[in-house]
Formats: C-alpha cells, sequence, structure tokens
C-alpha cells in the first residue's frame, strides 16, 4: 500500500490541525473508511466536491491538493493573502512596491 502525494498532503494537513480521522471525517461529510482510503491508496480519485469540502475544513485552496506545489498550506496562504492585497493597490502604490521588491532582489 502506497500513499498518494494527494494522501500525504491530506494526512500531514489533518495532523497539523491535531484532527483524527473521525473528526475531520464529521467535519467533511465523510466516511473515516474513505478518508483513510484517500490517505493511504494510490488509486483513490476523490472528486472536485470532496476535495472543496477537506480543502474548506482544512483552511487551504483547494488546488494545494492537486498541485506539486511543495510550500506549505501557511506559506501559500501569506502569499496569496499578499497577492490579494496588492491587487487592491492603486496604480502608484504598484510601482512602488515594485521598485522595493526590485531592490531586494538586488542584493
Amino acid at each position: 500500500m502506497m500513499a498518494t502525494r494527494l494522501g500525504e498532503k491530506l494526512r500531514k494537513l489533518r495532523k497539523e490541525r491535531q484532527l483524527t480521522l473521525e473528526k475531520l471525517a464529521e467535519l467533511a461529510g465523510m466516511s473515516k473508511s474513505y478518508l483513510w482510503e484517500l490517505e493511504n491508496r494510490e488509486s483513490q480519485r476523490p472528486s472536485a466536491e470532496k476535495l472543496t469540502a477537506l480543502a474548506d475544513v482544512l483552511g487551504v485552496a483547494t488546488s494545494y491538493f492537486i498541485e506539486e506545489d511543495v510550500r506549505a498550506p501557511e506559506e501559500r496562504h501569506l502569499d496569496e493573502a499578499f497577492f490579494r492585497g496588492y491587487q487592491k493597490l492603486d496604480p502608484e502604490a504598484k510601482e512602488q512596491l515594485r521598485r522595493i521588491l526590485n531592490t531586494f532582489k538586488k542584493n
């Protein structure tokens, strides 16, 4: 039995959130045995609805489970929040921020 990348990510998040299989199953509206299968079997392919439910409960974007990005969810969350904040800036503030970032890249 070999866990998939999805299964590894799911187990890691579940343990970081200090959730048992039983509790996560209850919160996500799934069975404990189904979650065990996701964490431990290669052949599991959950539906988009199930991935979304798990992502919501675990506080990550659904894409976390399907992308190969290996950054921690917290780091991804900070990056996404930064980008959302950047998008709300006026053009002058965006240009100032770009100059600041370029200064860091040069050093």
